[in-house]
């Protein structure tokens, strides 16, 4: 995996809101390469909403999300993975097809080959049949494993463990390591300790309605 040294997430006054419903406010925070940040709460304090923001997927309220070190008219969107619940699997391809297509439309650059991740998350018994076959579990191996066939320095991941025994759980981790350690970033929405040694910890909290 190639280095991505020298990066910072920087979030600055970032707020977020439904109507007159005031998801987080004012939250600041600086995530270097090599680190991680990992975001907890309680359902409804608005993590899965603070990584979409951070990815571009919604503009915020206030404030801004910003990549240093990459170029200034390049957007946040284009150096970042944002896995969710959802996983974003087509079922009527093949896992390798599901792997091709996100190879295809995120670019590959220096990333692993398709074989190889197939391989690093157990799926190449998987890999000519059809995602529909898979269990939850299994479908989620295989949309963390777009982040090894792509690459992007930043990871947003949403409760990437969920649906996961300990053994895929203690993949994910590995990955995770791997990608920090080689200068990468990420930002991990978990209610769970993933066993990452080092991991800046923010809490989120659940806001009341409020107008302004």
């Amino acid at each position: 995996m190639p280095s991505t040294p020298g990066l910072r997430l920087v979030v600055e006054d970032l707020s977020q809101r439904y109507g007159d419903h005031v998801l987080f406010s004012g939250l600041q925070f600086v995530v270097a390469s090599g680190t991680a940040m990992v975001v907890t709460g309680d359902n409804g304090s608005g993590k899965s909403t603070l990584l979409r923001t951070i990815a571009g997927l919604m503009p915020p309220a206030r404030g801004q999300a910003r990549l240093e070190g990459v170029a200034e008219d390049s957007p946040l969107s284009e150096h970042c993975h944002l896995v969710g619940p959802l996983n974003a699997i087509k079922p009527e391809l093949t896992v390798r097809e599901n792997l091709s297509a996100w190879r295809d439309v995120l670019g590959a650059s220096d990333a692993e080959s398709i074989d190889d991740a197939l391989e690093r998350f157990g799926l190449e018994r998987f890999a000519d049949m059809r995602a529909e076959v898979l269990s939850t579990g299994w479908r989620r191996r295989l949309a963390l494993t777009r982040v090894l066939v792509a690459e992007r320095p930043l990871w947003l991941l949403d409760e990437p463990t969920a649906a996961l025994d300990l053994t895929s759980s203690r993949m994910v981790a590995d990955m995770i390591r791997d990608h920090l350690s080689a200068g990468g970033l990420a930002v991990i929405a978990t209610h769970l300790d993933l066993g990452i040694d080092g991991v800046q910890q923010f809490e989120l909290k659940p806001m009341t309605a409020a107008s302004g």
